[in-house]
């Protein structure tokens, strides 16, 4: 068997699917968007990081409102559909980079926003990623993180993290509101406000985004079928296998 580090995976699970996530519904819809827009009102000279950009859905919304965004990512076949993406669009304030979350390859208090959105569960080390956020922002820079949510509780937290690994096998953690918070503090944040959102997942677009094997989802749909009443009602999961979970808006200030 070939080894693989946790980066490889990531990269080969989000390089060959880069162009699914430019059309995904659930990463090009969301109201968070509109509260990203609103935090940058007054600022069009802002310079913003667009951490774990995916298909650029982040950047593609503030660009106009700002002078400059870097959308960063681990995947160089998601940032070469971000490029492209931009450029149809006449947005030539993006540019890309490639990289990891823990290794910013940027000067310390380069950025006057960090905005980063459902790609922290992907992340190795969230502790050094988010300390790496902070290194970067400018004194009085601010962050948001938006990311599926763990319940907390150890019943729902067993179940959501074993469907996502098995759906998607570059999956490390969805985390608690309780476990942002001391990360984010942790690594010399000031926690402004914190939100839940919920979020239905469909189920045959859930799986097929990441080309899941037909196994795996037998055995995502077995372990549905198999879990107790708590469990099915908290995540809503419906007859084809869809369901819904929480997802956590998290404002943060250097």
């Amino acid at each position: 068997m070939t080894s693989s580090t946790h980066t490889d995976v990531v990269q080969r699970q989000f390089g060959e699917q880069a162009s699914a996530y430019l059309s995904s519904a659930v990463h090009a819809q969301g109201s968070e968007f509109a509260l990203l827009q609103a935090e940058l009102a007054g600022h069009a000279e802002a310079c913003v990081l667009d951490l774990g950009c995916g298909a650029g859905h982040v950047s593609f919304h503030i660009a106009p409102l700002v002078a400059e965004v870097v959308a960063y990512d681990l995947s160089q076949s998601m940032l070469d559909v971000v490029a492209s993406a931009a450029a149809a669009r006449g947005l030539a304030n993006i540019s890309t980079e490639c990289g990891a979350a823990e290794r910013l390859p940027f000067a310390d208090a380069t950025f006057d926003f960090v905005f980063s959105r459902y790609s922290a569960h992907h992340w190795s080390d969230l502790g050094l990623a988010l300390r790496e956020v902070r290194r970067v922002l400018k004194p009085g820079g601010v962050a948001a993180f938006v990311d599926v949510m763990s319940p907390g509780s150890p019943l729902l937290d067993t179940y959501l993290q074993s469907v996502e690994v098995l759906r998607d096998t570059s999956h490390v953690r969805d985390y608690s509101a309780a476990e942002w918070q001391r990360q984010v503090s942790e690594a010399g944040l000031h926690v402004r406000s914190h939100s839940r959102q919920r979020l239905r997942l469909e189920w045959q677009t859930w799986v097929e985004r990441m080309r899941t094997p037909e196994p795996l989802r037998v055995a995502i749909r077995q372990l549905q079928q198999a879990m107790g009443e708590e469990v099915r009602q908290y995540y809503q999961i419906e007859a084809d296998g869809s369901f819904s979970t929480d997802v956590l808006v998290m404002w943060a200030e250097r």
